[in-house]
């Protein structure tokens, strides 16, 4: 069972067997990638509501963090759906990234 302490990889196995039981496995990646899309907005709208800048009063509340984890959820069945340690992506990423030299547009 997950908890808060969670690893990647157990989110990762967590959501591939929560798939199957919920009946979505046989989702494709483009399927996967625009249900992501979708939560991407909500979770825009959630920033956008909690920065206090304008959005329709009609429309759905929803919570930054709740739309996180949503996005976070596509993006583990995406990579799912190829294959993919996403921790270890991200371990062997960050090597990169920390190689780099970062200038905001300020600085030029």
């Amino acid at each position: 069972m997950i908890n808060s302490r969670s690893s990647i990889n157990e989110l990762q196995e967590y959501v591939a067997a929560t798939e199957k039981e919920r009946n979505f496995a046989d989702q494709s990646a483009i399927e996967k990638c625009l249900l992501l899309g979708e939560e991407v907005g909500e979770l825009f709208k959630a920033v956008r509501r909690t920065s206090g800048l304008a959005v329709d009063p009609n429309s759905k509340a929803t919570e930054v963090g709740s739309e996180l984890a949503d996005v976070l959820n596509y993006i583990l069945a995406i990579a799912n759906r190829y294959q993919i340690d996403l921790c270890a992506e991200f371990v062997a990423k960050e090597r990169i990234n920390s190689g780099r030299n970062w200038i905001s547009n300020a600085a030029q």
